[in-house]
């Protein structure tokens, strides 16, 4: 007889080289917050250094504890694997509950989780026992005590039953005559519970998508025949009329401008509702780097004019900043940065950052140390929620190997969102600058107009699984002091796959090109050629180690260069990836690469996954190595390295 099941789912230089190496790139991370705490147990990572577990049972009232035995023994290793995860009781087991109450408190909400991972594995007639000193759950009073030899054994029974399949599907309402496989349910397919929820989802986005923001489902029949293990499923629609934006009302400002928080949402009263436009009005207003959250709720019932309200609720982040950070590479040095911050500067989301930074320190002299400055501005919606105005002034005083340069540059430009991965950039700019390169000794005064189309699609900016990035890049630039004119060309691609099904494997790629054309090599001041090597070019050369040198061995740069670059990101665990990899390049005199010295390294790096990005460690050795270049190199920094 069918059973009605219905339920609302809802090598460095040496060891100390690699050490601080690993620091750096620790400390470099983000900004670092020092908070007060009572406790004098330290956790660094998940890992505790000092402090003991009895310092934990202190905060807790009369504390139990106890040990977890998962028996399931007509279970796969996945469902396994699955209902052990799930258990707060088994994650939980290092960690005591508040007396006898609270373990049965805890195990009595462990069972429902567990009930419900055998819904999601389409384990419909599946029956967990939970035993706490021997006793069922089902059979101990509401005041047991727990009074034996601790820690209190606990015993997990599940029978998972057979694994059902779907059987009939129906579609009522507004949804009849759609057919149900567009949206995942085919008879005999799966039938775990996130599969019939998933399908739901995409049934009223599907509805949503036609602009009905009332769209929904409001009746849900499942029924399981455990003779046949066939699960029927049955729902009703209701589409709701077709609507535009209605009005926008934002809640949770309070440095932040309430009307300037409504304007870049981009929501337009009237407009035919969409999905995709408050999707994009959420993630414009976290892009202004203002809010913790930002959540947008439509309304349950349409305006006098046919329009669907919507509700923004917002909380602010604190408005200033600081932070430090850090590269090292054996090659190239130490290298610290500041910098300070405003987020909000006159309550529309303007940003202020100031920074600073010094490199080379280890590898130069200490008068031959690379100093700069910078403060930059930015405010965005100038004209449109999709703008921004950007303007900047930096200050560099550096000694790479190929020139001496001081220089002092200014720009302001606009950038405009043309959609979520499409955006392009313009800038004016004017830099000063005396170099002192193979060439001589010059000033230069360049004025150019910096143009710029990006395409991003994704899925993760730090840490990406898969999709790519495109990058063009021009420079139309005149020299106002020595009258040459030329034009800078550049393009970048990058792309991401994993190749298995969990992501621990991802295949990455990377190419770049550019072209110098309209002047000599002489004309082009040092800094704006071409060069590759180091940490995030060829890895195992030098920075500016690849292209033509001098008669003393020095770089000079180049009109066009190539550089490529694969990786293959292998997770170990959750937080922890191995990278091999290979990048090769090179450098031209001529305005389009010729190849005929291509510089080849390869290497292993080691990735430390955190929430602001991955910690990364690269040792690279060059493989066509000539006289002059370094036999390993070892960098050290955060993100990935593409």
């Amino acid at each position: 007889m069918p059973v009605v099941v219905r339920r609302c789912w809802q090598e460095g230089t040496s060891w100390r080289a690699l050490s601080r190496a690993l620091l750096l790139a620790t400390i470099g991370a983000s900004a670092i917050m020092i908070e007060g705490r009572s406790a004098s147990a330290f956790e660094l990572f998940g890992i505790k250094l000092w402090g003991s577990e009895e310092e934990t049972d202190e905060a807790i009232t009369d504390p139990l504890r106890y040990t977890v035995t998962i028996e399931a023994p007509d279970a796969d290793d996945d469902l396994k694997e699955k209902l052990e995860n799930v258990s707060s009781l088994k994650n939980d087991e290092e960690r005591p509950v508040s007396g006898s109450l609270g373990l049965m408190t805890k195990a009595r909400g462990d069972r429902e989780q567990l009930v419900a991972a055998l819904y999601e594995d389409a384990h419909y007639e599946g029956v967990v026992d939970i035993a706490i000193a021997g006793q069922s759950l089902d059979d101990l009073p509401p005041d047991a005590e727990f009074k034996g030899p601790r820690p209190i054994p606990v015993t997990i029974t599940v029978r998972p039953g057979q694994k059902f399949t779907l059987g009939d599907i129906r579609l009522k309402g507004d949804a009849a005559g759609m057919a149900s496989a567009d949206f995942g349910l085919i008879s005999g397919g799966d039938a775990s519970s996130g599969a019939v929820l998933k399908a739901e989802a995409r049934l009223v986005k599907a509805l949503k998508d036609e602009g009905r923001p009332l769209a929904k489902v409001t009746d849900r029949e499942v029924v399981a025949d455990h003779d046949n293990g066939r699960l029927d499923v049955t729902l009703t629609v209701e589409a709701g009329p077709v609507a535009g934006i209605g009005q926008t009302t934002v809640e949770g400002t309070e440095a932040v401008d309430r009307e300037f928080t409504e304007y870049m949402t981009g929501l337009k009263r009237g407009e035919r509702y969409s999905p995709k436009q408050i999707e994009d009005a959420r993630d414009r207003l976290l892009g202004l780097e203002v809010f913790n959250s930002v959540s947008l709720k439509e309304g349950d019932k349409l305006d006098a004019d046919g329009n669907i309200p919507i509700d923004v609720e917002v909380s602010e982040r604190k408005p200033r900043y600081l932070g430090v950070g850090g590269t090292f590479s054996n090659t190239d040095g130490l290298g610290l940065e500041g910098y300070w911050g405003h987020r909000n500067l006159f309550g529309r989301a303007e940003k202020l950052r100031i920074e600073g930074a010094i490199s080379g320190i280890g590898a130069n002299a200490l008068g031959e140390l690379n100093y700069n400055a910078g403060i930059m501005f930015e405010k965005p919606g100038v004209v449109g929620p999709a703008s921004k105005f950007f303007a900047n002034l930096k200050t560099v005083y550096e000694h790479p190997d190929a020139y001496d340069r001081f220089s002092t540059k200014g720009g302001v430009g606009l950038s405009y969102e043309l959609d979520k991965r499409q955006t392009v950039s313009a800038e004016v700019s004017l830099d000063y600058s005396k170099i002192t390169d193979s060439f001589g000794k010059h000033d230069y005064l360049i004025a150019s107009v910096p143009l710029q189309y990006v395409f991003d699609n994704r899925d993760n900016k730090l840490n990406p699984k898969s999709g790519f990035r495109l990058l063009a890049y021009a420079e139309p630039s005149y020299d106002l002091l020595n009258g040459a004119t030329f034009v800078k060309l550049r393009g970048e691609g990058s792309a991401y796959q994993a190749i298995d099904s969990g992501g621990r494997f991802v295949l990455a790629g990377r190419a770049a090109i550019g072209s110098i054309v309209g002047a000599g090599l002489q004309d082009v001041p040092a800094d704006r050629r071409f060069y590759a090597g180091g940490g995030g070019s060829v890895r195992g050369y030098a920075y500016q180690g690849i292209g033509p040198k001098d008669i003393n061995g020095q770089p000079i740069g180049g009109l066009s260069y190539f550089e490529t670059s694969a990786e293959m990101r292998i997770g170990i665990t959750d937080t922890i990836g191995i990278v091999p990899f290979v990048d090769a390049g090179t450098v031209s005199t001529k305005q389009f690469p010729d190849f005929s010295n291509v510089k080849v390294g390869a290497g292993v790096g080691l990735r430390y996954i955190t929430p602001f990005g991955p910690l990364r460690i690269d040792g690279a050795i060059p493989l066509n190595r000539e006289p002059g270049d370094p036999r390993f190199g070892i960098y050290a920094g955060i993100g990935q390295a593409f």
